[in-house]
């Protein structure tokens, strides 16, 4: 390449380092930015030149936004005595797109990993016990992923929290509108095992 594309180039391959982007999506949707440079790529770059310098985490819960203490935390309608434990925050995001969980979040910030030498230091768990004691929190929503690192995770957590508070964990098994013949082992176990009264 000569260099007078160098910049796109090295804008395709930050591009591609999204995730859910290769070099050929990232190559497509680098070449439609600059299509529609004005109505898109000048914006979108104005707008991430701003999130770079504003951005951060919440001091009290590990959510994005752009002060020290995250809008959540801020309101005092939501400081119903309800945490739920997420592991990022988009999960967390996720979480308030649904509109069902109207308290407070905790992010952890992952999920522990005897392999990838991620302990409960490395995590916000400690902060976690600090909160449930600081802000008077009634239930504690483990709300992480079912993977092995997420229940290995809420458990320990558990352990941590024992006979301190209420904790309940999200039910798990058949989603809305899944078919048994398309769901794992594991999924079904859940759900059989999660069955109630009709």
């Amino acid at each position: 390449m000569s260099n007078s594309t160098d910049d796109i180039e090295i804008l395709i391959d930050l591009m591609a380092k999204l995730p859910g982007l290769g070099p050929r999506s990232a190559r497509r949707a680098v070449l439609h930015l600059i299509r529609k440079r004005a109505l898109l790529l000048t914006p979108l770059a104005d707008s991430m030149s701003q999130v770079a310098i504003s951005a951060r985490e919440c001091l009290n819960c590990g959510n994005v936004g752009t002060s020290e203490i995250c809008d959540i935390c801020e309101d005092e309608k939501r400081a119903n005595g309800e945490l739920c434990v997420v592991e990022d925050v988009g999960d967390l995001w996720a979480m308030e797109r649904a509109g069902v969980f109207k308290g407070r979040y905790h992010v952890l910030g992952g999920t522990l990993s005897a392999l990838d030498a991620i302990g409960p230091e490395e995590l916000r768990i400690p902060r976690l016990v600090d909160r449930v004691t600081a802000e008077a929190v009634s239930e504690v929503i483990l709300a992480l992923n079912a993977t092995i690192d997420g229940q290995t995770t809420a458990h320990y957590i558990a352990d941590q929290l024992q006979d301190q508070v209420k904790l309940t964990t999200l039910a798990q098994g058949v989603p809305i509108g899944g078919e048994l013949d398309y769901l794992d082992d594991g999924t079904i176990t859940a759900a059989m095992r999660a069955r109630k009264e009709i």
